[in-house]
């Protein structure tokens, strides 16, 4: 099943990052947050926010299933899974796996200049143009994106 891309305006963007896996990439995400929001909804920016600790979202939520849910049903609406992948997580592996099971296209990027190796089940992938991996320095990374994104303004 093929599967196109929105106009920018209406795109649909789901963002994983490491929250309960631990927060060290936060400027990160902002920054590719911020990259995002020129191309659509990210329907999960709070990823980015620095209120947002190791423990996770406020206990005022039903709890880890209320999240589950919640996030699955972005995931479904989502239109492209943008992800940063060097802090290692379950949640983002997780989410990945049902990205891929949702014929969903993802994007993971990873920086080597970490010292992390990224998991061969996340680089192993990447055999398609559904799932690609792209290593990137993190000053380069919103110019990776605009990459990533110019080429749905071409469908």
């Amino acid at each position: 099943m093929s599967q196109k891309i929105k106009t920018y305006t209406t795109m649909n963007i789901y963002f994983c990052g490491s929250i309960r896996g631990g927060r060290q990439d936060i400027n990160i995400y902002q920054k590719i947050v911020n990259k995002l929001q020129q191309y659509g909804k990210v329907l999960t920016e709070h990823i980015s926010y620095d209120s947002l600790s190791e423990k996770g979202e406020d206990a005022a939520l039903d709890g880890d299933k209320s999240i589950h849910d919640r996030d699955m049903e972005w995931l479904i609406k989502a239109d492209v899974i943008i992800a940063e992948v060097t802090q290692p997580s379950l949640g983002v592996g997780y989410e990945l796996g049902r990205a891929v099971a949702l014929n969903k296209k993802v994007l993971c990027l990873f920086r080597p200049e970490s010292g992390k190796v990224l998991s061969a089940m996340i680089r192993g992938a990447s055999t398609n143009s559904l799932f690609q991996v792209q290593d990137y320095r993190e000053e380069d990374v919103e110019s990776y994106l605009e990459k990533y994104f110019d080429c749905f303004s071409k469908n």
